[in-house]
């Protein structure tokens, strides 16, 4: 094939000569370097860069029966995945850590049945090897269709439901609300209240439990009145702050099941006339970027989004070489700021 400036496209028997290999070398080469020398391979990944040489992908799917490309699959409003930094940073980790294994990332949105069918149809027909899932609800049709059809695929946060039959990734949630709402205790609060997120969901189901854990621990009773419930937007978390504050005028901290939320909760408070954290000290969940930028600067249980992102694209990878479903559970981490 001859490229536009009149040059002929280099093939890999010009990587093969450059590098003074065979044509097979090369090949096990660029199908993962499988049985070949570490002098075999640093000539032909050498030669790969002089020539100037370009992986042919269509042809080796052909050949390897994978498509080389990875799907980044949110079932959430396409409004969810713009309002929330997460979804960003946790875009942008996958295909860091994909892009070390030539791989690229496709980013598809289904918050309808029929976008969902068709995301399921798009899966299931062979144009990606695999799918990382986030914010997997309970009971969500695309999961199910993709656990039954055997597609690889692992889960950020545990997938209820699927836990033996997907991988997953997860940080240790019901410890990191634990600490959290240990911490507010141990600042002396003993009207704590908290926001879940959607009890359908890993995060809202063990952070509340987490949330009843840290109370238990610091010998406080649980008020159902003290719970309101959230869907991880910053509207919900200002709408179930002010539900906190009508209900329980005494309030005096609040655990908040995620950051978003948190900062919606911060300006409920500010129109209350409630100072953070003097009258009221608040603890959100994530450590995203907003986490910094609040003002006061928010204290929160922090998730290490770039290992979970390393660890999904590490199980999913395994999963493509036929290895078995695995789970990996991250410790969660405390992060003081200023609002608790």
């Amino acid at each position: 094939m001859v490229l536009d400036n009149g040059r002929r496209r280099p093939t890999i028997e010009d990587v093969a000569a450059a590098a003074g290999v065979s044509r097979g070398t090369v090949s096990r080469v660029l199908n993962g370097g499988v049985n070949v020398s570490p002098t075999a391979l640093a000539a032909v990944n050498k030669a790969i860069k002089q020539t100037g040489y370009v992986v042919n992908t269509h042809a080796r799917s052909l050949v390897t029966q994978r498509s080389g490309s990875v799907a980044f699959l949110l079932t959430e409003p396409q409004e969810k995945f713009f309002e929330d930094p997460n979804f960003q940073v946790l875009l942008r980790g996958c295909t860091q850590a994909l892009a070390e294994h030539d791989m690229p990332l496709l980013l598809s949105i289904a918050d309808s049945e029929q976008d969902r069918e068709r995301v399921v149809r798009f899966i299931s027909g062979g144009h990606i090897d695999g799918a990382l899932l986030f914010s997997v609800h309970a009971g969500n049709p695309v999961v199910d269709r993709l656990a039954s059809l055997g597609i690889p695929a692992v889960a950020c946060g545990l997938p209820i439901g699927h836990e033996r039959e997907l991988a997953y990734v997860a940080v240790n949630e019901t410890e990191g609300a634990r600490m959290a709402t240990a911490h507010l205790a141990g600042l002396g609060r003993r009207r704590i209240g908290t926001v879940t997120g959607p009890l359908d969901t890993p995060g809202g189901r063990d952070r509340l439990a987490g949330f009843r854990e840290g109370l238990e621990q610091a010998g406080l009773g649980l008020d159902q009145q003290l719970i309101a419930h959230g869907d991880y937007t910053r509207r919900s978390g200002q709408l179930a702050m002010e539900r906190l504050l009508k209900q329980n005028p005494e309030l005096d901290a609040v655990f908040v099941a995620s950051d978003l939320m948190a900062l919606g909760a911060l300006d409920a408070l500010d129109r209350a006339g409630r100072s953070v954290p003097g009258d009221v000290a608040l603890v959100g969940f994530d450590d995203s970027p907003s986490a910094i930028s609040a003002r006061p600067a928010l204290t929160t249980v922090r998730q290490p989004f770039k290992r979970i992102c390393e660890e999904m694209v590490r199980l999913l990878l395994a999963l493509l070489d036929g290895q078995e479903p695995a789970a990996v559970i991250l410790p969660a981490e405390l992060v003081v700021r200023e609002t608790a």
